[in-house]
């Protein structure tokens, strides 16, 4: 998911390690606890910066290594490397960190139940068949948890501390918390604090920034609403923004006053970039928010893209 400053070596086999040990250096090794009884430990030990054994049993044999338990999922086992080798003092993440010019697409409609999201996830999993895209919902209630049906062990305010705190190691906290969904990258959206009403655009524009160079991210969709704090400031950065539109008195009245708070405040260039989408009427949409690209809507969303962003 994200760039390492180390090249990756799988191995297989106890006796293909040794050999690797015997001309390469090795910072980090990952090893199953069953691998390891079958090495020349000693020596191993000599030839590795850092071990860390995954455990299969249920006694640690040698007190001195760092036991990792195997029956987890992997997000937390690379979370719990991760977060024991960012002190090593080779590990320099500048050698993989550099600017990349990601394209932030906005979402926002004063309209709420319009099918922002499910418009978003579309998206992103349509633009993710070829390009590296990520996926960031602000909304403070996104029901992912539920729609997704899966918990999560970290969310986008787990990534903002890290930010905050170690904003040059962001590049190796992220591998632990970026899911994945139909092939479209995402950060969980924030679960249980309210804390993503105190981060600011600003804060905001500068982590997507840092988030986008360490992934390499081309595209990075913001899925928005009133809640987030510096909405207009977002919205002014993003290349392009989608406001989807609703018939009906009540709908009409709302995207009327949005328009003219714009106008009202000088925010003309946000008006410019958007694209306004009012949706037909679709018979049936995606249950599975893994499958967000084939349906009536995904065919709606392919027409924009071809037209709109690639245009």
């Amino acid at each position: 998911k994200v760039r390492l400053p180390y090249t990756l070596h799988l191995f297989t086999a106890a006796s293909e390690l040794e050999k690797f040990a015997g001309r390469e250096e090795i910072a980090i090794l990952l090893i199953a606890e069953s691998a390891l009884k079958l090495l020349k430990q000693e020596y191993i030990r000599q030839q590795v910066a850092q071990m860390f054994v995954l455990q299969e049993s249920e006694h640690k044999e040698q007190e001195d290594l760092c036991y990792i338990s195997k029956y987890q999922s992997p997000e937390k086992v690379i979370q719990l490397v991760l977060e024991s080798v960012t002190d090593l003092e080779d590990w320099n993440v500048e050698d993989v960190e550099s600017k990349t010019a990601v394209k932030i697409i906005g979402l926002y409609s004063p309209i709420k139940r319009c099918l922002q999201t499910s418009f978003g996830l579309s998206m992103g999993q349509i633009l993710a068949k070829e390009h590296k895209v990520l996926y960031l919902n602000l909304e403070t209630y996104s029901g992912f948890t539920d729609l997704l049906n899966r918990e999560f062990t970290a969310d986008i305010m787990d990534a903002m501390y890290y930010f905050y705190s170690a904003r040059e190691k962001l590049a190796l906290r992220l591998p632990a918390i970026i899911q994945s969904t139909g092939g479209l990258d995402y950060i969980p959206p924030v679960q249980h604090s309210l804390g993503v009403k105190e981060v600011t655009g600003a804060q905001w524009l500068e982590f997507c920034q840092d988030v986008a160079a360490t992934g390499q991210y081309e595209y990075m969709i913001l899925d928005l609403d009133d809640g987030v704090n510096g909405l207009f400031q977002i919205l002014k950065n993003c290349c392009r923004i989608y406001t989807i539109a609703r018939e009906g008195a009540f709908a009409e009245a709302k995207m009327r006053q949005y328009e003219q708070i714009l106008k009202f405040n000088g925010l003309e260039e946000i008006a410019q970039k958007t694209v306004k989408c009012t949706f037909p009427v679709f018979r049936e949409t995606p249950a599975d928010l893994n499958q967000m690209t084939h349906g009536e809507l995904a065919a709606y969303v392919k027409s924009i893209i071809k037209e709109d962003i690639y245009g």
